[in-house]
């Protein structure tokens, strides 16, 4: 969408910080504020920076939110610096992003101190963070550790490396590890759909097409196994090989569907065939149907449909919706021709999502059913994202696309005034195919680093302020 810029976001600020209630989704200024709140809000949750350097804390989330919930986090704010161009949180996200105990001693984020939690689609968001990372130039400052890229095709490998066909013909199981058996009979479209994103995104960002051709190959065995419905393109959750992934779960979430969208995206802006474009479009009209809400004058507003409408939501599923708002936002620069149905589903869910931010101590804390206009006493950590990567999303615009191999660079400077020099204009990006520079699929490891990087506090509500000429 476009903006009127009439106004300046300094001069609209207030001397308080900005109730999301409030929102303007056509004021630039409006959701740059509201998006420094939530923003502000969703970091309180994190209170792993207070610890040591190689705690296991460090970068983690407190209970009951998993380590993967972390990983999806600082996407989530990596996001919010590239869409607000806000450096407030930055450093935070570098630690947590590289500390030893997330980060792992093979550099792929397959660390020991979180085996006991950690399944294939925990190493996606984690891996989604530095690949983000990598395709924005983020700096990436410990020169004693490989660059964000490298972290990439260090989790390709390890996807690719669990890639089994001994039951159903292919496909990752959930879960990783014999000691938790929990998801070692699965094979989830969380898992596969991670690993068909990161397959896309690593072949746009290296010009390496063994990523492509894994990429292909788990779009055909995530369809041919029944994961993506032939007719509705919708996204369903997974099967068990003990019926040889005969019999598909029906669940279906908002997340696994967002996921496969920017991925199929990626393609069709990668390889610019015309049945990616197509496929792309027929994951965002499957997606539908989650913004079908339970209340009728709740028109194009995102719910979970499988657990909000019955009280039934856990910590993970509260942070779902954030995601398919990231990756359908994102989508829209990859494939331009979404835009116009993308903002008839997300503006309006950004307003709900505004809307129900009323609660809590602070009198501005988010709701999770957006249908139903107002706060709902459920407050957490996933309303915060959600609510955060559906409203930052809307100033797309202006933030550049996601950089492809001949204009990925390992940037080590992390003054954050002088990275405007690495960002490019946001232009419509190129489809051309790129030339392999730095990352490729290839088993490289390495001996576990010290950081030197000290512990570092969540920053003050002051800096937030400042930052937007607040305070």
């Amino acid at each position: 969408m476009k903006f009127m810029r009439s106004v300046n976001v300094a001069a609209a600020a207030s001397s308080t910080i900005t109730a999301p209630k409030s929102l303007d989704v056509k004021n630039e200024g409006s959701v740059r504020n509201v998006a420094a709140t939530l923003a502000y809000d969703a970091m309180s949750y994190y209170k792993g920076n207070l610890s040591a350097a190689d705690s296991v804390q460090m970068g983690d989330l407190q209970d009951p939110y998993y380590w993967w919930t972390a990983g999806a986090l600082w996407g989530a704010m990596l996001d919010y610096y590239h869409l607000t161009k806000d450096s407030t949180y930055n450093d935070v996200v570098i630690q947590a992003l590289l500390a030893p105990t997330n980060l792992g001693a093979l550099h792929a984020y397959m660390p020991p101190e979180h085996a006991f939690e950690e399944g294939n689609d925990d190493l996606f968001f984690w891996g989604s963070a530095a690949i983000a990372a990598a395709e924005r130039n983020f700096p990436q400052p410990n020169t004693t550790l490989p660059s964000w890229l490298d972290m990439g095709a260090n989790v390709f490998n390890q996807l690719a490396g669990r890639w089994s066909t001994q039951n159903c013909g292919g496909g990752l199981l959930w879960q990783i590890y014999a000691s938790n058996p929990n998801g070692l009979t699965y094979k989830n479209s969380v898992s596969n759909g991670g690993f068909f994103q990161i397959a896309a995104r690593m072949a746009r960002a290296t010009g390496n097409d063994t990523y492509l051709d894994w990429a292909e190959k788990i779009w055909d065995w995530s369809m041919d196994i029944g994961f993506i419905d032939h007719e509705s393109y919708h996204v369903y959750d997974g099967a068990s090989i003990d019926t040889n992934c005969t019999k598909t779960s029906p669940a279906s979430f908002t997340y696994t569907s967002g996921i496969y969208l920017y991925g199929a995206a990626i393609m069709a802006n990668y390889t610019k065939k015309p049945e990616w474009k197509q496929r792309t479009e027929q994951l965002l009209d499957g997606a539908g149907w989650f913004f079908n809400s339970p209340n009728a004058t709740a028109k194009n507003v995102m719910f979970e449909g499988a657990c909000e409408t019955v009280g039934r939501c856990n910590a993970d599923m509260t942070t779902f919706k954030g995601y398919l708002a990231r990756f359908m936002w994102q989508s829209t620069q990859m494939v331009p021709s979404l835009r116009s149905k993308v903002e008839s589903l997300l503006i309006p869910s950004a307003r709900a999502a505004a809307s129900t931010c009323t609660g809590g101590p602070t009198g501005r804390a988010c709701g999770q059913k957006w249908y139903i206009g107002e706060f709902d006493n459920l407050p957490g950590l996933g309303q915060e994202m959600c609510a955060l990567e559906t409203i930052q999303g809307l100033l797309i615009d202006g933030a550049a696309p996601p950089l492809e191999a001949k204009d990925i660079k390992t940037v080590r400077d992390v003054n954050w005034s002088a990275q405007a020099s690495y960002a490019p204009k946001p232009v419509q990006t190129t489809t051309k195919r790129g030339v392999a520079e730095d990352a490729q699929p290839t088993n490289s490891a390495g001996a576990r680093p010290i950081l030197e990087m000290g512990p570092l506090v969540v920053v003050g509500l002051g800096m937030v302020l400042a930052t937007w000429g607040l305070a």
